[in-house]
């Protein structure tokens, strides 16, 4: 005879779902834009855990399209190689011998590994690069950095192909130039920002390795305006690896995206605490006129 332990809370999953409801209902059919990265990509339980929570998002009714970095991977493959890896300003330089490896580390190992996940997870996803039906074409960012690239023209349509056919795609940040046979590493969040500008996302999810966007006393900002996010970068509050994800986020706001979060991907279930609770998980990002489809709302945040 199998026992209960009666001491626990059966309830407590079924009123989990019941409050998350009206967080499901808002966000039905919205595009949701994923920036994975960071330490969650080289642990398998995360790796899970992450492809279980699109996957979820996905069977409720939200587009989540995920886009990936893997420099951690990139420099290991390069070290096992023998080619030097240096930085310019604290960014890799690429150059044509080094590009190739980039490519096949993130369009190969990295992507398919993702993919992997969310198959397992009981998903459907496909697994492309920004060379993909010309996703992203680049220039040269910075003639110092050698191949890494700049999106400048953005031609989406192969993302919402594949989500209207209810697969989950996911993308390598590699992409083609203007020239023949020119390969381009882009930055993963340049490239999360540029493609959810492009779809006019509902939400762009930049999943980091810090608890989100901190004032001068290291408090977590909730939520923030546009204006505060440029004073804070100006007067040096934000400063190091959080000054290019805060550019990414102003820049997918002025492209149209509704609302930014840099929220910490090491959390357990990040993505489903920021979009179907009341109290999210990260830094808030979106001008006040702007009419945001809520996710879970802050508190004096009418979402609208």
């Amino acid at each position: 005879m199998r026992q209960q332990n009666m001491d626990r809370d059966f309830a407590a999953p079924a009123r989990t779902l019941s409050e998350a409801l009206p967080y499901m209902q808002r966000y039905a059919g919205a595009v949701v834009v994923v920036k994975f990265g960071g330490n969650a990509m080289g642990d398998d339980a995360a790796m899970a855990e992450f492809a279980r929570d699109i996957v979820l998002m996905k069977q409720v009714g939200i587009h989540p399209v995920v886009v990936h970095g893997g420099g951690p991977m990139i420099n290991d493959l390069l070290d096992r190689l023998g080619i030097e890896s240096r930085f310019v300003r604290g960014k890799r330089v690429t150059t044509a011998e080094a590009v190739q490896v980039v490519e096949m580390v993130l369009s190969g190992l990295v992507n398919k590994r993702i993919v992997q996940a969310i198959n397992d997870a009981g998903g459907r996803a496909i697994g492309i690069s920004g060379k993909d039906d010309d996703l992203m074409v680049c220039e040269a960012d910075d003639p110092e950095l050698g191949f890494v690239g700049r999106p400048i023209e953005m031609n989406v349509q192969i993302i919402r192909d594949l989500y209207l056919a209810g697969l989950i795609p996911v993308i390598a940040p590699v992409a083609t130039g203007m020239a023949d046979n020119e390969t381009f590493n882009v930055n993963g969040d340049t490239a999360a920002g540029a493609i959810a500008g492009a779809l006019r996302a509902d939400r762009l999810l930049l999943l980091t390795d810090v608890s989100g966007v901190k004032d001068a006393s290291g408090q977590v900002l909730t939520q923030i305006h546009p204006d505060q996010l440029r004073a804070m970068i100006a007067d040096g509050t934000i400063a190091g690896g959080m000054i290019p994800k805060t550019e990414t986020a102003l820049k997918a706001l002025e492209d149209g995206v509704r609302a930014v979060v840099i929220l910490d991907g090491r959390v357990p279930n990040a993505t489903l605490l920021e979009l179907f609770t009341e109290q999210g998980a990260g830094s808030l990002i979106r001008s006040s006129e702007a009419r945001v489809k809520p996710h879970g709302l802050r508190q004096g945040d009418s979402g609208l």
